[in-house]
């Protein structure tokens, strides 16, 4: 079923009501996991794409999931949709990210991002609070699950001197060209590749370029992957003081890295328009049609994530250390990263519906972690 407008709920409906903001490969599994976890809530999946909605819906099956095509730059019709509900879940592209939180505060109602701004989404802390909302930002798999786990493992040291994040989803084995298979985002994707990552070095926060930092990391069960700089902290700049060292590398096949800054000074990841054409965008829209996972048959994908935690506790040194190994699920017919992403936001998202986060304006996944 999908509503070209939403009505006011009336006398009888499930009065929860939550809004997907996207319905692509993360966004479509979100709802659908989010509407079977809440029978008695309504879970509106929106989307300015008429045939992604009717597919979204009718493969989750489910009668409190419905679709409704909105397009996400016209900030009077965001509004009025998000005024009907409880709750907002954000998977629309990271430039959009910090509209839909400006438009959420403004209607009052509690946010699960996972856009992946570019914005400091803390700026926004004292409007939230005000406003009596929550905003969970940056909640998927890194930044998101990543951060939850760091903050567990801060609230067992009395003492915490450094952060390691490794993460990547990738094909079970290289595709050429690049060894790589996309499952999400390609715009996001290339975001990654171009921001310049902010790390912690000698207890100061530093920039560094994107695809530095190279090494090899070993990966039982997985295999040898290359692991190189991304711009994934993010909140846990704001939140973990006096760490003398905290960095995320993201995961790839070897060789990986080595092609994708050839694209960069080949001026293939540029906004700069030639001939007309933005460079960029024309890569992200090549990289949908020829290596989304969708479109490989027979290719599958695998989720590694790799947390560890230095410091000290009861006078010794101490490491904690977490580790993920997540692979395509083949009787649902879903990717790794669509699964360890979604289901992060969705089991939140739950959380905030269910008042089981009473802390208000924006507060980041790793104080989730660190309340027991």
């Amino acid at each position: 079923m999908v509503f070209s407008s939403l009505r006011p709920v009336s006398p009888g409906e499930r009065g929860l009501r939550a809004l997907v903001l996207g319905c692509g490969s993360i966004g479509s599994v979100l709802a659908s996991h989010l509407a079977g976890s809440l029978p008695d809530a309504t879970v509106i999946v929106a989307d300015k794409r008429r045939e992604a909605l009717r597919r979204a819906v009718e493969l989750a099956g489910l009668d409190n999931l419905v679709g409704l095509r909105l397009d996400f730059s016209d900030e009077g019709a965001l509004l009025e949709a998000m005024r009907d509900c409880q709750l907002v879940v954000d998977v629309a592209p990271g430039g959009l990210g910090y509209k839909i939180l400006k438009t959420a505060v403004r209607a009052g109602v509690d946010v699960v991002d996972l856009s992946y701004m570019p914005e400091d989404p803390m700026a926004l802390h004292e409007e939230a609070e005000g406003a009596g909302i929550t905003v969970i930002p940056d909640c998927g798999l890194a930044p998101g699950l990543s951060n939850i786990l760091v903050g567990r493992a801060v609230s067992q040291l009395d003492e915490t001197r450094a952060v390691r994040i490794y993460v990547g989803g990738i094909p079970t084995e290289p595709i050429p060209p690049l060894g790589y298979a996309l499952t999400w985002s390609a715009e996001d994707l290339l975001e990654e590749y171009t921001r310049r990552a902010r790390v912690v070095i000698g207890g100061r926060i530093v920039e560094v370029e994107p695809l530095t930092g190279l090494e090899l990391v070993e990966v039982p069960g997985v295999g040898l992957l290359e692991a190189f700089y991304t711009d994934g902290l993010r909140t846990l700049l704001h939140t973990l003081r006096g760490v003398g060292e905290m960095w995320e590398k993201t995961l790839r096949w070897p060789g990986h890295a080595q092609k994708m800054r050839l694209l960069k000074e080949l001026g293939l990841l540029d906004e700069e328009p030639v001939g007309g054409v933005v460079p960029r965008r024309f890569l992200a829209e090549l990289l949908e049609r020829r290596l989304s996972i969708r479109s490989l048959p027979g290719v599958r994908d695998v989720v590694v994530l790799l947390v560890e935690v230095e410091g000290e506790r009861a006078g010794r040194r101490s490491v904690l250390t977490y580790r993920l190994v997540h692979r395509y699920d083949e009787a649902r017919g879903l990717t790794a990263m669509a699964k360890t992403t979604a289901y992060t936001a969705s089991i939140v998202a739950r959380l905030l519906l269910e008042g089981e986060i009473g802390r208000k304006g924006v507060v980041p996944p790793e104080l989730l972690g660190m309340d027991e």
